[in-house]
């Protein structure tokens, strides 16, 4: 996981205790017969807190807004549900290395947060809810979008656009090239643009296509969808890095 945990845990921390609950003590000679509660910390303690909470569980539980429980007590505390999201967090910050050693799980783990920007800049809004086959389909739009704008072309897109911009020829007017490398006529430039074209086609036709025009799909589960976001990624990555042959 690829975060400052000393640091999340103290904002976490720091959050928790800004919206613990208390009764306030009775103002002198006047005694509140009421239980009501009020969070320790100052509205606007809790809600510049809360701006950095968000973020460290946008990363740590992407799903807390929706798997997390918010229809609980929201009469007593409406920071309930980030309450309850901040302790497991803590929890997951504070175990998860030591939960899969245990559990003989200690592989490498990929975090959707470190794929290509374009590609988690496409997917989060609709990652973060569930959709994960939407969020697959909203990325490969995005890598297609930069594509477009890099080569400056609107003419073609997807399949075609990448078959021509990563082709071996020469460029031509209105058709620019990306080379991943440089021409130097070798079998290495050759082998590099070729398998760059036929991958892009792979993104495309084998992922982005079934997703986007068959109807009554299952969601996908969230491990193949992240396979499939690491696959634009790469793909971004080689166009991002790519030089503009025009």
């Amino acid at each position: 996981m690829n975060i400052d945990i000393p640091w999340a845990r103290a904002e976490l921390a720091q959050f928790l205790a800004l919206t613990e609950l208390y009764r306030p003590p009775d103002p002198p000679g006047v005694v509140n017969f009421t239980s009501r509660l009020s969070n320790r910390g100052k509205n606007s303690e809790i809600n510049a807190s809360a701006h950095v909470v968000e973020q460290i569980l946008d990363r740590v539980l992407p799903r807390w807004r929706t798997e997390v429980p918010d229809d609980r007590n929201k009469d007593v505390n409406r920071w309930y549900q980030h309450r309850d999201a901040a302790q497991r967090a803590d929890a997951a910050l504070q175990r998860d290395a030591e939960v899969r050693e245990r559990l003989g799980d200690d592989a490498p783990q990929l975090s959707a947060s470190t794929l290509h920007p374009w590609v988690w800049s496409g997917a989060r809004s609709l990652w973060q809810s569930g959709h994960y086959r939407e969020a697959v389909t909203a990325a490969a739009r995005k890598v297609n979008a930069e594509a477009q704008n890099k080569v400056g072309r609107r003419d073609a897109s997807e399949t075609a656009l990448f078959q021509s911009v990563f082709s071996k020829d020469d460029p031509k007017p209105g058709q620019p090239r990306l080379r991943l490398r440089a021409d130097d006529g070798s079998d290495t430039f050759r082998s590099v643009q070729r398998g760059a074209a036929a991958f892009a086609e792979g993104c495309f036709a084998g992922i982005r296509n079934p997703n986007s025009h068959e109807d009554g799909l299952p969601e996908l589960p969230e491990n193949e969808a992240l396979e499939q976001l690491a696959a634009f990624s790469v793909l971004a990555r080689w166009v991002d890095a790519a030089t503009l042959a025009t």
